[in-house]
C-alpha cells in the first residue's frame, strides 16, 4: 500500500472521530479537538485524491468512516446491536474493498516532488 493510501485510511479514522466528537463535545477542548480532526481529515483526503482517483479516494473514506462510526457507536456509547445492520456494514466493507482493490494505484508522473 503506497503512503496516498495510507494518507485516506487515516482520513477515514480521523474521519470517526470528528462525528463523535459532533455528537458529544461538550466544552471547548472537545469542539477544538473535533474541529482539528475534521481540518486534517478533509487535508490528507484532498491531498490523497490529487494523486489517485478521487471518487475511489472519496467513497473509501466515506465508507470506511462509516463503519468506524457505526462500529464505535454499538462499541462506546450504547447503541442497540442489531445483526441486520452489522450485515449491512459489512456488505459495505466488502464494496470499499472491492473498489480499492480494482483501482490502479499508479501515480501520475509529476504530481509528487
Amino acid at each position: 500500500m503506497n503512503r496516498h493510501w495510507l494518507k485516506v485510511f487515516v482520513a477515514a479514522f480521523l474521519e470517526v472521530l470528528w462525528v463523535i466528537g459532533l455528537a458529544h463535545a461538550y466544552d471547548i477542548w472537545t469542539w477544538t479537538g473535533t474541529i482539528i480532526a475534521i481540518i486534517v481529515s478533509n487535508y490528507l483526503m484532498i491531498t490523497a485524491a490529487q494523486v489517485l482517483p478521487a471518487g475511489t479516494v472519496y467513497a473509501v473514506f466515506v465508507g470506511l468512516g462509516t463503519v468506524g462510526t457505526v462500529l464505535s457507536e454499538i462499541l462506546f456509547f450504547k447503541e442497540p446491536f442489531k445483526w441486520a445492520k452489522i450485515l449491512l456494514i459489512l456488505l459495505l466493507l466488502v464494496g470499499v474493498i472491492g473498489l480499492k482493490s480494482v483501482t490502479d494505484d499508479k501515480v501520475e508522473e509529476g504530481a509528487e516532488s
